[in-house]
């Protein structure tokens, strides 16, 4: 197993050259989530597959307005509490609330040219967990 840091819009490996790429709470800071998951089904071999761990989103409802009240009114204001700095949670808070939904991650998968792919939500959709398979 190897460790690899790299621009996710344009990876350092050949076509066709990995079996598994994995991502997690990192997809939603990428500036143009379509060509770097094109560049992800690159390099995958045929077969290999893409999962993606992401925060995501909760259905309507109170728990819900709940879930975004803490985000907006007590994650920054703890960050800044013990870390001296609100603006690195309010950009958190703000990122996950502009990432796309699910459904629409699961279409831009597919647009990529990815194949069975599925969304597992995790405490509701606070997080979920995407699968996509190189056809």
């Amino acid at each position: 197993l190897e460790w690899v840091r790299g621009d996710a819009e344009a990876l350092p490996f050949a076509d066709n050259s990995v079996d598994c790429l994995t991502i997690a709470f990192g997809l939603r800071n990428v500036t143009r989530t379509l060509v770097a998951l094109k560049d992800i089904n690159r390099v995958l071999k045929k077969g290999g597959r893409f999962l993606c761990m992401e925060f995501s989103h909760l259905p309507e409802g109170p728990i819900k307005d709940a879930y975004e009240a803490y985000s907006f009114h007590v994650i920054p204001p703890l960050g800044k509490a013990l870390a001296g700095d609100a603006q690195p949670y309010e950009y958190l808070v703000e990122s996950i609330r502009k990432f796309h939904k699910q459904e629409a991650l699961e279409e831009l998968m597919r647009e990529a040219g990815m194949r069975h792919v599925t969304h597992t939500n995790i405490l509701g959709g606070v997080v979920a967990i995407h699968s996509g398979f190189k056809a």
